[in-house]
């Protein structure tokens, strides 16, 4: 047994937990509005709740269980009461799972951001447990668990190019572009659209209110990120000079190129800032540090430090460009989950074709990488779409999806919590005054009737 690299397994655990609480809670809670910034925060919090313990009831063995191919369902998913309640997994088994378990929290809670101020908490507690079932645990498998995305069965190279090499060229996802970034960015983006726009969308300013709230939790995320891709290493051998040799240098140049990454993208992003507003400011740096890790996140194993910087510059470039998209196409997309997580999710995984050291277009290797990872991303698009379309529907017809116009305007946190993220007394108060001051929305509808 490696007993250091259990560890490492563990503290990647750990760090990529993290990464939905506190770093994303403070992320999304810091570009809302002070009057939803608790419902946002608790968005992330009831997905590590609630996912956590389906993972360990049906998730893992949906997802993985023990790749007996005879537990496999048409290479989508896997037999969900093969391991269900984790029978059969102990020891070390259980140290994959919980680091597999930390993928799933923080794909459903990324959804959030596209939701915010508008989303009926149990709305939510019933989308998720549904969401991630159809399907985070099916791509999970696909691209991870010996499924039809996986290098370990090449169905999809071999059914792209019909034999003809199709088995020297495998999908590559590192550590979650297909199955993290892009899934959760099309179920962002379809919510947003069925639940429609916020009040007040394209005619007046919802700025974020507290953006060093943000910017620590870009800090956080960063931080965290390290245990994301670099804890996704898959090693097997026990410890000997040669095997050691081999997860140095696989996880060394993992945590450069994701460091590099991040760091470029934030330059990118400021950068188009600069020429589009003439400023360059503190959100655009948080996000760019954020565009930068997803893009880098399928990427990382497969690139050069120089590969990385490259990347990092188009995605932040890109994903600053992207999230103005929701003010042309008239969807109201939050906290930019489409443009951060979608957009760089596809910069990401695409870009694998082009810069990857083993198979790279720019490498000379042809375009066989690329068209592979074009086709795993529109496939994992698709999958996303429908699956979230069904859940999604499925909640509307039980319980509907969408808050009160008066509990909109009043701030979701008192009516769906029954608190305030700033007790600032009764001026700032979204609660009728003890004085028997009108709340916001009856002062919008006084107006109105005036």
């Amino acid at each position: 047994m490696d007993y250091g690299y259990h560890a490492w397994m563990l503290v990647s655990a750990s760090l990529v937990l993290m990464m939905t609480v506190p770093a994303l809670a403070l992320f999304y809670g810091g570009m809302s509005r002070s009057k939803s910034v608790l419902n946002m925060m608790m968005m992330s919090f009831s997905a590590m709740g609630v996912v956590a313990i389906i993972y360990v009831l049906w998730g893992w063995s949906m997802s993985y269980g023990t790749f007996d191919p005879a537990q496999d369902i048409a290479m989508l998913i896997n037999n969900p009461f093969e391991n269900f309640g984790l029978d059969g997994i102990s020891g070390q088994g259980y140290i994959f799972v919980g680091f597999q378990l930390t993928f799933a929290v923080i794909t459903a809670a990324l959804i959030s951001g596209a939701v915010a101020d508008r989303m009926k908490f149990s709305a939510w507690l019933l989308f998720v447990p549904l969401w991630v079932t159809l399907s985070y645990f099916p791509l999970a498998h696909m691209v991870w668990g010996g499924g039809f995305l996986s290098g370990v069965s090449n169905s999809l190279a071999d059914l792209i190019f019909s034999g003809d090499g199709g088995a020297e060229v495998a999908p590559i996802d590192y550590a979650g572009g297909t199955v993290v970034h892009i899934n959760a960015g099309i179920a962002g983006l379809l919510l947003a659209i069925l639940l429609g726009k916020r009040l007040g969308f394209g005619k007046e300013p919802i700025k974020p209110h507290n953006l060093p709230l943000t910017m620590i939790g870009a800090g956080l995320l960063w931080f965290g990120w390290f245990g994301f891709n670099v804890g996704s290493i898959v090693f097997t051998g026990e410890t000997d000079e040669a095997n050691a040799e081999q997860f140095l240098s696989e996880t060394s140049l993992v945590w450069l190129n994701t460091t590099v990454a991040a760091a470029a993208a934030i330059l990118g992003w400021l950068l188009i800032e600069k020429i589009r507003d003439g400023k360059a400011t503190s959100l655009g740096a948080a996000s760019g540090v954020v565009a930068g890790l997803v893009a880098i996140t399928p990427a990382c194993g497969a690139l050069s430090p120089v590969g990385s910087i490259i990347l990092g510059l188009v995605a932040g470039a890109t994903c600053a460009l992207a999230v103005g998209l929701k003010y042309r196409f008239g969807y109201d997309d939050s906290l930019d989950v489409v443009g951060v997580h979608l957009v760089g999710g596809l910069v990401g995984t695409v870009g694998i074709g082009f810069l990857a050291t083993s198979g790279g277009l720019f490498y000379g290797d042809g375009v066989k990488q690329l068209v592979v990872q074009v086709a795993v991303a529109l496939f994992a698009m698709l999958w996303s779409a429908a699956a979230t379309l069904i859940v999604a529907f499925g909640v509307k017809a039980v319980i509907g999806l969408r808050v009160d116009e008066d509990v909109e305007v009043d701030g979701i946190d008192f009516a769906e919590h029954g608190e305030s993220g700033y007790d600032l007394g009764a001026a700032g108060s979204s609660r009728r005054s003890v004085l028997g001051g009108a709340t916001a929305s009856e002062k919008v509808k006084e107006g109105a009737t005036a």
